[in-house]
C-alpha cells in the first residue's frame, strides 16, 4: 500500500485485489499475489509476541480473513462475513437480529427459500411475527413497523419477478423506528448496487450466483458497518451456529471476484439483447428487466443501481405444455436453478422448483408460465437465435 486510505481504490481495483491484499508467505520479502489456501483446522498457539491471528479454523482462518476483508470492501462496508451458503447468511442475520416472539417487516415479493424460512422456520419454530408487504411502496413498509419491530428485510431486484425496493426510502423508516434493515442484493452484486451507501444497515449475497460467477462453489455472505450488528453476526457465525464457508470454498469466490466488474458488464450487455428480443416476440405476454424502458420501476432502478445485472423474467404466452417443449428445444439455454454464472440458465419456477412457487397466500403470487433467465457471457446473437429456433 501506498499509505493512501484502502476505501479511496475504485471497485475493480479491489476486486482484483492489486492494493492491500497481498500476503507474506515464503521468506524474507517474498509475497503471494494470490493469497493461499489455508486448509489447516488448527495453528499452532503462542502468546505474547509471538501469538498468532488464527487459532482454529472455525473461528478465524486466514484464507477465509481475507475474502471477508476484500467482501467488506467491495461494499463500502467495515465488516464481512463469509458463510457455507446464501440461506446461512440470511438465516444467521435474522436469527441472530430478531428473538423469539420477535418481529419482522419483509418484502412480499422473496426467493422461495427466503419464504420458507421466515414462515416455516422463524414464524412456525421461534414464534416471530413476520409481516409480508408490497415493498414497492415504502409505505407499506412504514405502515407495517411497530415498536416492537426487530427487522426489515428486502430483496431487491427480487427473485424471481424482478421486482425493486426503494433502499433509501426504506432505510429512512429504518431509521426513523431505530430498526435494522437487511438488503438481500444477489441479483445486483455489488458492482450494480451499494445498499449500505443508500442506508441499509446489512447486505447479503449469495456468493454462489455472481460473485463466485463459475458455478462451481455455493457460499454466502453479509456486509455491515454496524458494529453492534456485527458482533451479533460473527457470534452467531463462528460460535453459535459454527456456519463458516471453506477455506477451498473462499479461495474459489476470491478468484471469482477478480473478474466480477468484467463479468457484470457483459451480463448486462446481453441481459439487455436478451430482453428487447422478447420483448418484441408475439408469445411473450411481459418482460421483466429494469434496463428496460417498459419496466415499471425503470427510473428506481437508474437511480439506485449503476447497472441492470443479467437477471430477467418473463411471461410465456402458451400452456404448460407448450413451455416445457419450448425449454426442452434449447441448446445454448441450460435448464437450471440456479443463476449468476458465466453460463446462461433459464427456470420455469411452476416446473423446476414447484414447492418454492407462492400461491399468493402470503407472498407475491409468481405466474405459473413465468420463466427465469440467467443471461451469461455467450455471444448474444447465438443466445436471441437459440431462443428464436425453440419459441413455439
Amino acid at each position: 500500500m501506498t499509505g493512501r486510505d484502502a476505501r479511496e481504490d475504485r471497485f475493480a481495483t479491489i476486486a482484483v485485489g492489486a492494493a492491500g491484499n497481498a500476503t507474506r508467505s515464503h521468506g524474507r520479502g517474498a509475497h503471494d499475489v494470490v493469497p493461499p489456501v489455508h486448509l489447516s483446522s488448527t495453528f499452532r498457539w503462542a502468546d505474547g509476541d509471538d501469538a498468532n491471528e488464527h487459532d482454529y479454523s472455525r473461528e478465524s482462518n486466514p484464507t477465509r480473513a481475507a475474502l471477508e476483508v476484500r467482501l467488506a470492501r467491495l461494499e463500502g462496508g467495515d465488516h464481512g462475513l463469509a458463510f457455507a451458503s446464501g440461506m446461512a447468511a440470511i438465516s444467521t442475520t435474522v436469527l441472530s437480529l430478531v428473538p423469539p416472539g420477535g418481529h419482522v417487516v419483509s418484502s412480499d415479493s422473496v426467493y422461495g427459500g427466503t419464504e420458507k424460512l421466515l414462515t416455516e422456520l422463524v414464524a412456525g419454530h421461534f414464534g416471530v411475527d413476520v409481516d409480508f408487504v408490497d415493498a414497492r411502496d415504502p409505505e407499506n413498509v412504514a405502515d407495517a413497523v411497530d415498536p416492537d419491530t426487530d427487522l426489515i428485510w428486502a430483496e431487491t431486484p427480487t427473485n424471481p419477478l424482478v421486482r425493486l425496493c426503494d433502499v433509501r426510502s426504506m432505510a429512512d423508516v429504518a431509521d426513523d423506528h431505530d430498526v435494522p434493515f437487511g438488503v438481500d442484493s444477489t441479483f445486483a452484486s455489488p458492482y450494480f448496487q451499494a445498499p449500505l451507501e443508500l442506508g441499509a444497515d446489512v447486505v447479503v449475497h449469495s456468493t454462489t450466483k455472481y460473485l463466485n460467477g463459475h458455478s462451481d462453489s455455493i457460499g454466502g455472505a453479509v456486509i455491515t458497518d454496524d458494529d453492534a450488528v456485527f458482533e451479533k453476526l460473527a457470534f452467531s457465525q463462528r460460535i453459535g451456529l459454527g456456519n463458516v464457508l471453506s477455506p477451498f470454498d473462499c479461495y474459489l469466490v476470491a478468484r471469482g471476484i477478480k473478474t466480477l466488474p468484467a463479468r457484470m458488464e457483459h451480463h448486462e450487455e446481453n441481459a439487455t439483447a436478451v430482453a428487447r428480443f422478447l420483448e418484441d416476440h408475439d408469445r411473450v405476454v411481459r418482460v421483466r428487466y429494469p434496463g428496460l424502458e417498459s419496466h415499471p420501476q425503470h427510473d428506481l432502478a437508474s437511480e439506485q443501481m449503476s447497472g441492470y445485472s443479467g437477471m430477467l423474467s418473463f411471461e410465456f404466452d402458451g400452456t404448460l405444455v407448450e413451455l416445457e417443449a419450448f425449454v426442452e428445444g434449447l441448446d445454448v439455454f441450460t435448464p437450471g436453478a440456479s443463476l449468476g454464472g458465466v453460463e446462461s440458465l433459464i427456470e420455469v419456477p411452476s416446473l423446476m422448483l414447484p414447492d418454492e412457487v407462492s400461491h399468493g397466500e402470503a407472498t407475491a403470487e409468481i405466474p405459473e408460465t413465468l420463466v427465469r433467465v440467467s443471461v451469461g457471457l455467450e455471444d448474444a446473437d447465438d443466445l436471441r437465435e437459440d431462443l428464436r429456433s425453440a419459441l413455439p
